[in-house]
């Protein structure tokens, strides 16, 4: 098997000068470079880059931290951090902490020695848990605000806000937003956007709080009916889905009550008329990685920064 001093040697190169080669090729001459790599390609050597981490102090590994596997929103999150760290040639971990108390810090904490930053997202942790937890690598949360810590949101709320307006533009008097689990950042920032948008223009029942489940959506039926809501916003796309199965079920059709759901389900199920809020979870976790690259193994790291990707909304106009 190849070493590096076999690739110095084919290449006629100090040692220090082939690893600088292939680790850091921007600090050795072109020329030097190309015939390192030549080398090392006859050769068949292939650089023990976990080595080069453990030198360097760092382990190549990054962590996401989400507060539950159940909820599918952050698949897609998942997915998106995943490539983007592929790109940068670390190692993505996901790991479970909801960060509900000062208990779990000590396991954060541990887990904190074995990589080198985390995308953490806790919707629902206390701030100075979170900020605790934030403190022991490089930290960018995502879909969660805390002052003086990076984060990367998708805003939901601007979109929720912009779809109780349209339902109030077409025609509706009565409309219900259920919200998300209780201590939930974005069901406060998204409760106060749609109160805000349908203020002395409607009537607003603001039901819950609800886990973010199909359950949920379902329990949720009875309150949509005695509001007499003929329009629903849903925090997530599964109690929409619950509610939907309820209202079916108990013989309230469509389009007596219109409930917003993602585009994926209102093209599956071919519903008209019914308004879809598109957040790219994929887009989100590759921003937040990006965040999460650039803060680093940098001695003087980047100011904190607070970044809101726009939620586009698709309303799909009734069939004639």
């Amino acid at each position: 098997m190849s070493t590096l001093a076999d690739v110095a040697a084919r290449a006629a190169v100090s040692k220090a000068t082939a690893s600088r080669a292939l680790s850091r090729p921007e600090l050795v001459a072109p020329e030097t470079t190309a015939r390192v790599l030549a080398a090392a390609l006859e050769l068949g050597f292939v650089p023990n880059r976990a080595a080069r981490e453990l030198a360097s102090g760092r382990s190549g590994i990054v962590a996401l931290v989400v507060p539950t596997l159940e909820n599918s929103f952050f698949t897609p999150i998942i997915a998106g951090a995943q490539a983007r760290a592929e790109e940068a040639g670390l190692q993505l971990t996901v790991a479970v902490h909801p960060l509900a108390s000062t208990d779990e810090l000590v396991a954060f904490r541990r887990l904190s020695a074995q990589v080198d930053g985390f995308i953490v997202a806790a919707p629902r942790g206390a701030d100075d848990v979170v900020r605790a937890a934030s403190a022991f690598k490089p930290t960018v949360l995502v879909d969660r605000e805390i002052d003086g810590l990076t984060s990367v949101v998708a805003d939901t709320a601007t979109a929720f806000g912009g779809l109780v307006s349209r339902f109030i533009d077409e025609g509706h008097g009565r409309i219900s937003y259920i919200g998300g689990p209780d201590g939930s950042w974005q069901n406060g920032q998204r409760t106060l956007a749609v109160t805000a948008a349908a203020r002395g223009r409607a009537e607003l029942t603001v039901l819950g709080p609800y886990p973010a489940t199909f359950a949920a959506g379902v329990a949720a039926a009875a309150e949509v009916v005695a509001a007499e809501s003929t329009a629903v916003v849903p925090y997530a796309t599964a109690i929409g889905l619950g509610l939907m199965f309820a209202l079916r079920a108990g013989g309230v059709e469509s389009p007596a009550i219109t409930v917003s759901s993602e585009r994926m389900v209102v093209d599956a199920l071919g519903f008209t008329g019914v308004p879809a809020i598109d957040v790219d979870g994929d887009e989100l976790g590759h921003v937040a990685m990006h965040q999460l690259l650039a803060r680093i193994g940098r001695s003087t790291p980047p100011a904190a920064e607070q970044l809101r990707m726009p939620v586009p909304v698709r309303w799909a106009e009734p069939v004639a």
